[in-house]
């Protein structure tokens, strides 16, 4: 197992002079992601900054220059304006409130949700969020995890649903598909433990899906991807190993 001491982040977090509290399994993540944008003159938003340790942990991990921004329910929270962050009161579910965040702040390059993790939070997040996200920026939403417990909303709205749509609006940019929802927002999704990162890159996005060749072929070759005829046997053993990998619990072995 990594040492924790070896990230930056983690580094970053035990620097911080408040307390705050992240997940261990968080830390690879944030390396991975955020790693690029150390040293550069970002605007990083993080949503939930409960006691204010994450403000300064994010400081220490990007740099003096980055513009570091705290949304919070708790209007104590502003204290940390004397610190240097920006801080805004508000209920990360209401569409006026990111209206006029984003008329105040303009885009931003990263976003960070460790809010109240509720569906509608999340969904309502993302979705101003990607509109207002810089090309070649990031939304991290944390806590995912909430998606398989109760009390965080209706099931038929939970996040990991959100991701599966958004999954098939990035994979319905094909270019044999027509007619359908597809979105340009995203370039491309990471799905890590309790963590998912949606990545902006305009230019890509807008490549138009085609299927190319390096050499025509001078003749036609059969093709034989779908010609496999597999016995009842073996049918039942694809049918097992089908089942399981989309089941969440496990097989009773006893």
């Amino acid at each position: 197992m990594k040492d924790l001491n070896n990230y930056k982040s983690y580094k970053a977090f035990l620097e911080s002079p408040h307390p705050t509290t992240k997940h261990s399994s968080y830390f690879p993540v944030y390396d991975e992601i955020f790693e690029k944008y150390i040293g550069k003159k970002i605007t990083f938003v993080e949503v939930g900054v409960f006691g204010g340790g994450s403000l300064f942990m994010w400081r220490n991990f990007f740099g003096k220059q980055a513009r570091i921004i705290g949304i919070e329910l708790n209007p104590e929270a502003k204290k940390w304006e004397k610190d240097g962050f920006e801080i805004f009161i508000g209920d990360q579910s209401d569409p006026d409130f990111w209206t006029d965040f984003y008329k105040q702040v303009g885009e931003v390059d990263i976003l960070l949700d460790d809010g109240g993790h509720t569906y509608i939070q999340q969904i309502v997040t993302a979705e101003y969020a990607l509109d207002n996200i810089k090309d070649g920026g990031v939304l991290a939403v944390e806590d995912t995890h909430t998606s398989y417990m109760d009390k965080f909303g209706d099931k038929s709205i939970k996040f990991t649903n959100y991701i599966s749509k958004m999954t098939d609006r990035i994979n319905s940019r094909f270019g044999s598909f027509k007619n359908i929802k597809n979105n340009k927002k995203v370039f491309s999704i990471s799905v890590y433990e309790s963590i998912v990162a949606f990545f902006k890159d305009d230019e890509k996005t807008q490549l138009v899906s085609k299927q190319v060749w390096n050499k025509v072929p001078e003749t036609v070759l059969d093709d034989f991807r779908y010609r496999s005829k597999l016995s009842t046997e073996k049918f039942d053993k694809v049918k097992k190993i089908i089942y399981e990998s989309l089941s969440l619990i496990p097989e009773n072995k006893d």
